[in-house]
């Protein structure tokens, strides 16, 4: 049975022969050939040098939301449907975290009661933070985190890792909070209701610094959930997206994220796509010109 093959050959015309059969002048056909991008293409292709920046600047973490609140913060205006397309065009895919069920078993609250009802928000720093642990995967074993994060700045204003998660490790973690920014007199820590956020020896810690104690229901992960966001947010963006060989290569490599991105640079919707030390800064400022 005879195969029938189509000819493949490029045909290739002169200028003259299709000017001549589309009724095109030569001079008119190099005219439109060499014509300058319009006013509104040149701009499109600023745009999309800058959004590859922004998104490089995040090492691949910023959707078009924070794309386009870093751009305003850069003085270049543009909607944010067109930030969206640009990421389109450019393959700008930020990284997605992976599906959690949520547990919503309903339980009873314990003496310790809740003074945030998952309002997770303050009119200044250092009246209420929120703190919990986390772990993460390393070749000799867990790396545990603990942390403490103010509800007004989203800062995490104090961290402690270690290979356990025992109640120093939560202890450290306050005290270096208490340490790197001033705590109002009786202001609110909140916990989930673990054993050791529990336990008397932290009880005593926070007597120690004038905070006062509050926790969610046991297995209601809402009740925390602005701790529950970083950690999500802190896999999403750098954990799950390495492997670490030792515990000290995480500690370093978590240390950087939020010292140098997460508090430093990093856009926060809740605050207004700012970075958390520049919300700090500002109730500084304030503070002192009252």
């Amino acid at each position: 049975m005879e195969t029938m093959r189509l000819d493949t050959t490029e045909y290739v015309y002169p200028v003259e022969f299709m000017c001549e059969r589309l009724d095109v002048s030569k001079s008119g056909y190099y005219e439109w050939r060499d014509r300058p991008d319009s006013a509104t293409a040149q701009r499109r292709e600023e745009l999309k040098i800058y959004t590859a920046k922004a998104f490089e600047m995040s090492d691949s973490t910023y959707g078009h939301r924070r794309i386009h609140a870093q751009l305003a913060r850069w003085g270049i205006a543009a909607g944010l449907e067109l930030v969206r397309q640009i990421m389109r065009d450019l393959g700008l895919v930020a990284c997605q975290p992976k599906p959690k069920r949520w547990s919503l078993t309903q339980a009873a609250a314990g003496q310790v009661p809740d003074l945030v009802g998952r309002n997770f928000t303050a009119d200044a720093p250092g009246q209420k933070l929120v703190g919990d642990i986390t772990y993460i995967k390393t070749g000799e074993g867990w790396l545990y985190l603990a942390t403490v994060i103010d509800c007004c700045t989203k800062e995490v204003i104090g961290y402690a890792m270690d290979d356990h998660y025992q109640t120093p490790l939560i202890s450290q973690a306050i005290r270096n909070a208490a340490r790197n920014r001033k705590l109002a007199d009786g202001a609110v820590f909140h916990s989930d209701r673990g054993s050791n956020y529990m336990s008397a020896e932290f009880a005593a810690v926070l007597d120690e610094l004038g905070l006062r104690k509050s926790a969610g229901r046991t297995g209601i992960c809402f009740d925390n959930a602005m701790a529950e966001s970083f950690f999500g947010t802190l896999k999403n963006e750098r954990v799950s997206r390495v492997t670490y060989l030792t515990r000290e290569i995480a500690r370093q490599d978590i240390t950087r994220y939020i010292e140098f991105w997460y508090n430093h640079k990093r856009l926060h919707s809740a605050v207004g796509y700012r970075p958390p030390r520049e919300v700090h800064a500002e109730h500084t400022r304030l503070r002192i010109a009252a």
